[in-house]
């Protein structure tokens, strides 16, 4: 058992797994498509900053609380990071992000056209990367059914993702909180929660524990966002206007949502003029900010990240079956997930 290794160090297990799998298909005439992989992973030599890779983290730990040593589990989170990149890589299309971990999105790099051929790649990339485990000796069947979760994920997002972006696209129409949770639940939980369910299938057949640690990587995901939602407010860089607060960017997360739906009719009215705005202004961001938290939408976020969180601890506990050292810092990612 290998509970020993930190963080960082399965950080870096995972990396040279993907590096391994992109190793695998490039060919030298087709190198720079890989080098547009490898720039938008963040594994190229001129990166300043990687993700935090919490996603295969999370199925990596998932499957070592159980099961112990992490290295069959690595095929796994490859496929879980690349797959999660590839949506980012498409994601910033459609937003027209133009920045991704503090340097130029893909597309602004390559174009349009090859970043949306490098997605493709990476999604085809996170699939060769699960054969991998047949390899490594898991049935069949178990890999099928990974797949099958894999696809099933991937579908969510793609659903979050119209979700998303059909509630821009109709910026006048009412956005409910409930359909935000929604969103949120295919778009991010999804993700998190396949992450580690797909760690815990691969190291046991117990349909409980591996329905647990599903319920826990839910309950986690969104934990995740609304603290996200919380930080893009009212962090210390959006606060000092270091960084630009999710309020300049037009973004209807869930205090904005709540306070519209609980707001005075002034202060509805104002809030969405600013939020409709074609530029927000600090002074705006500031009264903004004031409304949500007279409306108490800063503290309902926070009670449900809370909430979630929680129920993350519940599920954990519920699963009853892990190794000491990699529970307690599965634990300590939950604990994270509440910052703000």
């Amino acid at each position: 058992m290998l509970t020993h290794l930190s963080l960082d160090e399965l950080i870096a297990d995972t990396e040279a797994e993907i590096l391994r799998v992109i190793e695998h298909a490039e060919d030298q005439r087709t190198a720079a498509l890989y080098d547009m992989v490898r720039y938008h992973l963040g594994l190229d030599p001129s990166a300043p900053a990687r993700g935090k890779r919490l996603r295969p983290l999370l199925g990596l730990l998932a499957y070592e609380s159980i099961a112990g040593d992490h290295r069959k589990a690595l095929p796994g989170a490859a496929a879980v990071e690349l797959g999660h990149n590839f949506s980012l890589v498409h994601d910033d299309i459609e937003d027209a992000d133009v920045e991704r971990r503090h340097r130029a999105a893909l597309w602004t790099v390559v174009g349009v056209p090859q970043a949306i051929n490098t997605g493709d790649t990476l999604f085809v990339l996170s699939r060769m990367a699960l054969h991998r485990l047949t390899d490594l000796g898991f049935p069949d069947a178990k890999v099928l059914a990974l797949t099958r979760l894999y696809d099933e994920t991937c579908l969510a997002l793609c659903e979050g993702q119209f979700l998303d972006i059909w509630t821009s696209e109709h910026g006048d129409e009412p956005i409910s909180v409930e359909l935000y949770f929604d969103m949120i639940g295919r778009k991010t939980a999804a993700l998190i929660a396949a992450s580690i369910k797909s760690g815990a299938m691969l190291a046991t057949d117990d349909e409980h524990v591996i329905d647990a640690y599903h319920r826990f990587g839910w309950a986690l995901g969104i934990a995740f966002q609304l603290n996200d939602d919380l930080l893009g407010i009212w962090g210390e860089e959006q606060s000092t206007g270091k960084e630009p607060s999710d309020l300049a960017k037009h973004k209807k997360t869930l205090p904005v949502l709540y306070a519209l739906e609980h707001a005075g009719p002034e202060d509805r009215v104002r809030l969405a003029t600013i939020i409709r705005g074609r530029t927000i202004t600090f002074d705006e961001i500031e009264s903004a900010r004031a409304i949500l938290e007279r409306t108490g939408a800063s503290d309902y976020t926070r009670a449900e990240a809370q909430r979630y969180r929680d129920q993350a601890i519940t599920e954990l506990e519920r699963a009853g079956v892990m190794d000491g050292r990699a529970a307690e810092r599965l634990r300590e990612i939950i604990v994270s997930a509440i910052s703000a």
